[in-house]
Order: structure tokens, then sequence, then C-alpha cells
């Protein structure tokens, strides 16, 4: 097998571990020093879930919470917690929560680090660094944000832009499955499936830096995935299948980090920053389209027929690449059915007519589209987006 020459970057230090998010208090402020910035939202503060970790740091030192952090941030918010950080001269800084909050502390901890102009830092290896000391800790089983050197903030009304830079990946990341067992059963749903859709992406992305490393841990990631989600969702308070959640997430984004994801995610961010969906469920909406769209290309039906026993072991692998492929998709497709996510983008408030601009804006998204198995015209983009309408 000829291997091509390929860059693998990720999160230097990682913890996993029940408890793990106070117990490591002592380590995060050695690393963050004397004025911690913490970034998170407000129903994480309302649900209390982020006392322990703050009490715990204010024995070492100062912690400035900014809890503003919304669904899909904007440059606003991302402007605000800066604004925050210069004032009470942060020495380093958390994200606690979801993608939105590791998104927004990414780039607070960059800007904070080299005041440089964030309109040139956008785009891929643009930004310049140096950022303050970052600990990056998830609440939430699927962006894998922790491990992954990108950071996506909503411009304007609609138009997301992206910062990605091995610059941004913190210096720890911090897995506690205690902080994901209240999430509810819709949430863990779409975030377990965001993390799937990384790990096939990544898997078969045709980036000229996909590699071995990532495919293997595309491969585990969907093993835990595959394994756990169901139980997860019915059983929020299973410690171990949260656990496996946190961890397959953590795989996946390590994977795409490194061999980035394509179309599913280009068509759809549109969906997100129009109509405000969830990253996750956006994800969910197109997954399944876009996957029939690709393996019309034979080598992302061999790579969709090599993943397909990882989460589906009752697939019989002897029948061809296409059928595997094929019936992979149908079963991603039911899975996300028992998951009670919601199938169609009717379902979730999009009007038919809404599919010609997304389109248009999905051809906005070159950075993804380029790592796709098969080229994606805006007619491509629009049959698509009308299929799972």
């Amino acid at each position: 097998m000829t291997l091509n020459s390929f860059q693998f970057n990720t999160t230097p230090g990682l913890r996993f571990g029940s408890g793990q998010a106070k117990n490591t208090c002592k380590e995060m402020s050695e690393k963050l020093g004397e004025r911690i910035l913490f970034i998170t939202d407000k129903d994480l503060i309302s649900l209390g879930l982020t006392d322990p970790t703050i009490k715990e740091l204010q024995k070492n030192g100062s912690v400035e919470v900014f809890d503003d952090v919304e669904a899909d941030p904007s440059q606003k918010t991302l402007l605000n917690a800066i604004e925050i950080g210069k004032k009470i001269k942060a020495t380093g800084v958390i994200g606690f929560g979801g993608g939105s909050s590791m998104d927004v502390a990414k780039l607070s901890a960059l800007i904070l680090g080299s005041n440089e102009n964030l309109d040139e830092a956008w785009g891929v290896a643009n930004a310049k660094g140096p950022r303050l000391p970052l600990v990056l800790i998830p609440t939430t089983a699927g962006t894998g944000s922790e491990v992954t050197p990108i950071s996506i903030i909503t411009v304007g009304e609609e138009e997301k832009k992206g910062v990605s830079s091995s610059l941004i990946l913190p210096d720890l990341a911090i897995l506690d499955p205690e902080l994901t067992l209240g999430l509810p059963a819709s949430t863990t749903a779409s975030t377990g499936i965001d993390a799937m859709v990384h790990a096939i992406e990544g898997f078969a992305s045709s980036n000229n830096n996909n590699n071995l490393i990532s495919k293997m841990l595309a491969i585990e990631a969907l093993k835990l995935l595959g394994a756990s989600i169901e139980q997860a969702v019915l059983d929020g308070s299973n410690v171990e299948a949260r656990g496996n959640m946190l961890i397959g997430a953590m795989l996946a984004g390590k994977a795409f980090a490194n061999s980035p994801v394509a179309a599913v995610h280009a068509l759809a961010y549109p969906i997100g920053g129009t109509f405000h969906i969830s990253h996750g469920l956006s994800n969910s909406l197109v997954l399944p389209y876009v996957l029939r769209f690709n393996t019309v290309d034979t080598k992302a039906s061999k790579d969709y027929a090599e993943l397909a026993p990882y989460v589906f072991p009752e697939i019989d692998t002897n029948k061809g690449a296409q059928a595997v492929s094929a019936e992979f998709i149908d079963k991603l497709e039911d899975l996300s059915k028992k998951l009670g996510l919601p199938q169609k983008l009717r379902e979730v408030d999009i009007p038919k007519e809404a599919c010609e601009k997304m389109a248009r804006d999905a051809m906005k998204q070159t950075r993804l589209l380029v790592n796709n198995p098969r080229e994606v015209t805006e007619k491509d983009a629009l049959n698509i987006y009308q299929s799972a309408w």
C-alpha cells in the first residue's frame, strides 16, 4: 500500500473520567494562570453544571464568567468575550459547553494572545498567534471541538466563517461523562449523529491529507457511537453509554481535524445559518441524501461499504460494495428515525422555495466541498435539498 505524505495534529493533553471537570482544576489553573476567562452559556449556568469547576478554580485565582454564548455564536458575541478578556487581563481561557462555547473560547484565546486582526485570521492556516493558554471541556458528545483546530462563527445575519489552524487546538481537553448526563434525548441524538457524520466524512474525504491515522480513529469512533447511541438516547443516565459517546465524538473529532469533512457539512450550514436549526440536526437531515449522491463515485461506495459493519454488524458484506453501501445509508436513515429525529426539511418548517437559496449558499462552502468524493454543483445541491424536503 502506497502511503501519501500527511500531517497529523491534535490536542496534546486529554483527561477522561467521571468528575474530571472538578478533579483536574489544579492542573488547569497551573496551565491557565491567575486570571481565567470562563466561556459558557446561560443554560449550563442555570443547571449548576459549571459550579463545581468554577468553585474549585477560584481556590487558585480569579475566574471571570462570560455566559452569553448562543447556538451558532455571532461575531458580536465573540468580540464581547474578547472585550471582557482584555478588561480582566486574562492569562488563560476555558471553553465549557457545546461546540458554540468552545468555538468562542478558541478565538478569544487567539485574539487575546496575539491581538491580531480577526478578519485576517479567517480561512485555513491564516491565524498567526500566539494564543493564550486554552482548556476545553465539552458537555455534549458531538462536535469533537475539543480536539479540532476549527472554530465556526456566524458573521452578519446568516454567513458562517471559520478559522482553521493548529494554533487553536487547546492545551488540554477534559472529557467528563457526568457533564453530559442532563442532555435531553433529542440533543443526545442529534449531536451523536453529528459525531458519526464527522467519522464518515473524515474516512471518505478526498482531501490530500486523508491518512491512515484518521481512518483508524474514524473506525473506532463509529464502533463506539454505533454501539452506544440508542442506549444514550433511551437511558440518558447511563454513564457508560455517555462515556462511550464522549470518547467516540472525540475520536471522530481527531479524525476529521486532519482529514476534513465535506458536502454533508457544506449543505448543513445554510440550514443552520438561515433557519437556526442545530448543527447536528442540520447534518442529520441531509446525510442520507448526500451519501446516496456520493455513491455514484465507486471509491465512495467502497469507503461506505468498509465502514458499514462497524456501525451495523448485521450487514452482509459479501454482496458487493454498491449494495453494502446502499444498505448502510438506509440503516443510517432508519437509525435517525428510531432516535426520534425529524426526517425532512419540511418537518422543521423550512419552505420548499428556500431550497434554491440554500443551494446558492452551500456553494460558498468551498473549503468543505473540495473534500467531497464527488463534485457538487449548485444544481446537485438543489436536487439534494429537494430530495430532503
